[in-house]
C-alpha cells in the first residue's frame, strides 16, 4: 500500500467532509427561504427575488450533491484497488497490469475533471488576500447573520476558509478593537475590481442587493430603484 494512494484517499475524504458542511449551510438557507414563502405577502412585493434566490440555492445544492457522488465513486475505486479480492482468508488476487492502469487512469481523469474548476475557484480565492469583500458574519449572542465589509487576511486551500478582519467594529464590541473571523467560502462575496468593471453584473430595477451604510463597513439589504445607465463609453 503506497503512500500516494493513501494520501489520495485522505484528500478525497477531506473534500467529502467539506462538501457536506457546505451542503448543511445551503440547507439552512433553503429552510429560511421556505419559511419566508409561507408568508405570501412578502414574496408578492415588487422587486422581491425570493423565488430566484431559492432556485439558486437548489441549483447550488444539486451541484454539491453531484460532486459528492463523483468523489464518493472515486473513493470507492481507490479502495477497491487496495482491498484484497475474493473471500476472506484467500490471498489477494493480483490485478493485471493493464486493468490496474486503466483504473488509475479513470480515477485520475475523474479527479482532474472535478478539480479543474475547483482549482481555479481556490486560486481566485487566494488572490483576494488584502482585498475588501462582503462577509456574512454571525455576531456573538446574535440571532441572525450580519453583512460587513471586511479585509481578507488569508485563504486556507485545505479547509476552504477565509480569515478576515473587520477593520471598523461597532461600538458594542468590547474594547472597540478590530475583530478577526474565519468564514467558509459560501459566506464571502468578492467586490468587482475597480480597474476592471467589464464583468460587473447589471442589476435591473427591483433587484435585491447589498448596500453600504454611509460612513461604515456595515451592509444592508436594499432594492435597486434606478438600474445601470449606459454611458457613451459603454456603447
Amino acid at each position: 500500500m503506497s503512500s500516494p494512494e493513501i494520501s489520495g484517499i485522505l484528500e478525497n475524504s477531506k473534500e467529502l467532509d467539506r462538501l457536506r458542511k457546505e451542503q448543511e449551510e445551503v440547507l439552512v438557507e433553503i429552510n429560511k427561504m421556505h419559511k419566508k414563502l409561507q408568508a405570501p405577502e412578502m414574496v408578492e412585493k415588487p422587486g422581491d427575488n425570493s423565488l430566484s434566490r431559492l432556485k439558486s440555492l437548489y441549483t447550488h445544492a444539486k451541484e454539491l450533491s453531484e460532486t459528492e457522488v463523483s468523489i464518493s465513486t472515486i473513493l470507492l475505486n481507490q479502495l477497491d484497488a487496495l482491498l484484497p479480492s475474493g473471500p476472506p482468508g484467500q490471498p489477494r488476487r493480483r490485478i493485471e497490469g493493464n486493468d490496474q492502469k486503466r483504473k488509475r487512469m479513470k480515477n485520475d481523469s475523474d479527479i482532474s475533471r472535478i478539480s479543474t474548476s475547483m482549482r481555479s475557484q481556490l486560486e481566485a480565492c487566494s488572490n483576494l488576500k488584502g482585498e475588501q469583500v462582503a462577509a456574512r458574519v454571525r455576531l456573538d449572542e446574535a440571532d441572525k447573520d450580519e453583512w460587513f465589509v471586511v479585509k481578507v487576511l488569508h485563504f486556507d486551500k485545505e479547509t476552504r476558509e477565509f480569515e478576515v478582519l473587520d477593520e471598523e467594529p461597532g461600538d458594542d464590541d468590547e474594547g472597540g478593537g478590530q475583530r478577526k473571523y474565519k468564514l467558509p467560502m459560501s459566506r464571502i462575496i468578492p467586490f468587482p475590481k475597480k480597474n476592471d468593471l467589464s464583468n460587473v453584473q447589471d442589476f435591473p430595477t427591483g433587484s435585491q442587493v447589498l448596500a453600504v451604510y454611509p460612513g461604515t463597513t456595515a451592509l444592508y439589504k436594499a432594492t435597486v430603484v434606478n438600474g445601470h445607465r449606459k454611458r457613451k463609453t459603454d456603447e
